[in-house]
């Protein structure tokens, strides 16, 4: 035994000797051994070097370059780091400056580069293509133009670039057997004066290998990706992603200017990428093939992507195809998504996830996008609490999903809040200031699965019902009615109806209060955002609601598993917005518990 535990002893000094820290700045050498006084000048180097439990500190400057980790971590406990030294600001960008811009007619200019300038991967002939893509009747490549950090717009074709200037600045860009030849608006200034910059790379970080677990991506400035369209049924590129692994941290990052998306957690390449002929069935198949690729609580998701601000993506700002099962997305600011809308398709959202299964989507905050969060097939165990929604098209979409899945605490304040081909879904506590939209029937047979587990149990199709809506606060243009003809079973009760919003018919006893304007106002100061709105102390006088629990919201119907955590555990609705508790014996309807009422309230809510 005491031998024994000398050689325990021994190994763990050992793993404690073997994990180092690597050094890299712009001032470095990549020649160089990574010490904090020998630095290396590139992060792909330091990654070509560390190991397991090993940590990467990267110095303030910017970089020019894709990370393509070659390895991973072995545990939680022994990742390998990526991080920003601590108070400095480090960009890695996958754009490179261009100069020598020559005058053409009025505000046009003209560049030539050869094309071994972008190595095997040119932007500039690489068209956005796949799976539910809608060009709109035209070509859009993966490149991009920025000038002074913002982006410029594509151009339909050459002469639109060649006419005078309009508000929105355009580029266009041939590339032929020898040169890339870009034209660009340039209003009122001189290229070759101000920082002009091109995409050349398709991503920033991104392991080319599956597999790459336990990395830790921290305290970044990351830009410029000239990434691809990302399916669900094709790999899926992010400005920085995955690649089908599992245990990543993705922290405290700023992630911008995706052509396409942002974060990606999502499916690996294979020869069947981008040829499911936009069916359901060719992603039935999807998923059939990805279970025999590993798609298993063991080997795949489980990552963290938390307090990052996300913007100006044109698909989406996370997504993720079956990548992101047992996920935890939190405190993340998501905004501009697909504000430019040049192309469309079926996978524009600020998230966008297919199989999120036992994801928590928590505590975010997420405007100006198309759609807010969309929840596309089998969302059973996600859990979307405490976000904040507005300015949005629509908030919420959840398309054939069969549940159980929870949505409770959020502030919904854009015109649409919910919008609803799926069951199993319980809305608690939430305030709904925008319209629901329940469709009655999709007839498309989508996998329902075991519990906690991504072992398909069957296909259904999408009948309307088996939802529940409880303690919630529903104002003005909600309405709930659409629900009375629902084939399935539904379950309403402690909700409060304000200023015209309709209850349904399986409600018994709702408060309506028709007259009472809450006057809901989202204020922006420079601290944060402030909700201003008037509540009513009565409403809790007027009804006795009940705690939500596991035992309250029974089971979903075609699944026929109950509402409970992701670790078999029941669960208690018994906190807030502000994670305040709650009354048990009657808890206060909508996200806030036992505020003060009666006068107009200024509530911090990010």
């Amino acid at each position: 035994m005491r031998k024994f535990k000398l050689l325990f002893f021994l190994a763990l000094i050992t793993s404690v000797v073997v994990a180092k820290e690597y050094h890299v700045s712009v001032k470095g050498s990549d020649k160089n051994n990574g010490s904090a006084s020998m630095p290396y000048k590139t992060i792909s180097a330091a990654a070509q070097v560390a190991q397991p439990g090993d940590v990467i500190i990267v110095h303030a400057g910017t970089y020019r370059e894709r990370v393509t980790p070659p390895r991973g971590g072995e545990s939680d406990t022994k990742r390998i780091i990526y991080q920003a030294a601590e108070g400095e600001k480090v960009e890695i960008k996958g754009s490179e400056i261009v100069t020598n811009w020559v005058k053409v007619q009025y505000n046009a200019w003209k560049l030539t580069l050869p094309n071994s300038f972008f190595g095997r991967f040119n932007p500039y002939s690489d068209l956005i293509h796949g799976d539910w893509f809608d060009p709109k009747g035209r070509q859009h490549h993966t490149g991009a133009v920025y000038l002074n950090s913002e982006w410029m717009t594509e151009a339909a074709k050459l002469n639109d670039v060649l006419q005078p200037a309009g508000d929105i600045p355009l580029w266009y860009g041939q590339v032929d057997q020898t040169n890339t030849t870009i034209w660009a608006q340039f209003k009122g200034t001189n290229p070759n004066e101000k920082l002009v910059e091109i995409n050349v790379r398709q991503t920033v970080f991104y392991p080319e290998k599956p597999g790459m677990n336990y990395i830790t991506v921290s305290g970044f400035t990351m830009s410029d990706a000239a990434t691809p369209w990302a399916p669900p049924t094709a790999e899926q590129i992010g400005l920085i992603g995955t690649n089908w692994s599992k245990g990543w941290i993705i922290e405290n990052n700023v992630i911008s200017h995706s052509v396409c998306s942002g974060i990606a957690l999502g499916k690996y390449g294979d020869e069947w990428d981008n040829k499911s002929a936009n069916s359901a069935e060719g992603y039935v198949k999807t998923i059939e093939r990805a279970l025999k690729n590993g798609w298993n609580k063991e080997t795949i998701g489980h990552h963290i992507v938390r307090n990052n601000t996300i913007s100006n993506c044109e698909q989406a700002g996370i997504v993720g195809s079956l990548g992101a099962a047992f996920s935890t997305v939190t405190g993340n600011t998501i905004h501009d998504i697909h504000v430019r809308q040049l192309f469309g398709g079926a996978e524009m959202a600020g998230i966008k996830f297919h199989g999120a299964i036992d994801v928590e989507i928590s505590r975010n905050h997420i405007y100006r996008t198309c759609l807010g969060l969309w929840l596309d097939w089998m969302a059973q165990g996600t859990h979307v609490s405490e976000n904040l929604f507005h300015d949005n098209v629509s908030d919420l979409f959840v398309e054939v999903d069969h549940g159980p899945f929870m949505v409770d605490n959020n502030i919904f304040l854009s015109s649409v809040t919910l919008t609803s081909v799926s069951q199993g879904g319980a809305y608690v506590h939430n305030l709904i200031a925008g319209e629901i939209r329940q469709l009655a029937f999709d007839g498309r047979m989508t996998p329902f699965h075991k519990a906690h587990s991504t072992e398909v149990a069957g296909l259904h199709d999408n009948p309307c019902g088996d939802d529940r809506f409880y303690n919630n606060l529903i104002v003005q243009h909600g309405d709930l009615s659409q629900y009375d003809t629902a084939r399935l079973p539904m379950w309403m009760n402690g909700n409060v109806f304000l200023k015209g919003a309709k209850p349904a018919k399986h409600e018994t006893e709702p408060l309506l209060k028709p007259e009472f304007d809450p006057k809901l106002n989202l204020v922006e100061k420079a601290d944060g955002f402030y909700l201003e709105l008037i509540l009513d102390k009565v409403w809790s006088v007027e009804r006795i609601r009940k705690l939500v629990t596991t035992d309250m919201l029974g089971k979903a119907v075609i699944p026929n598993l109950p509402y409970e955590k992701p670790d078999g555990s029941p669960l208690r609705v018994d906190t807030d917005y502000f994670g305040k508790k709650r009354n048990e014996k009657n808890p206060s309807a909508g996200p806030f518990e036992n505020p003060a009422v009666g006068k107009q309230l200024t509530l911090k809510v990010w």
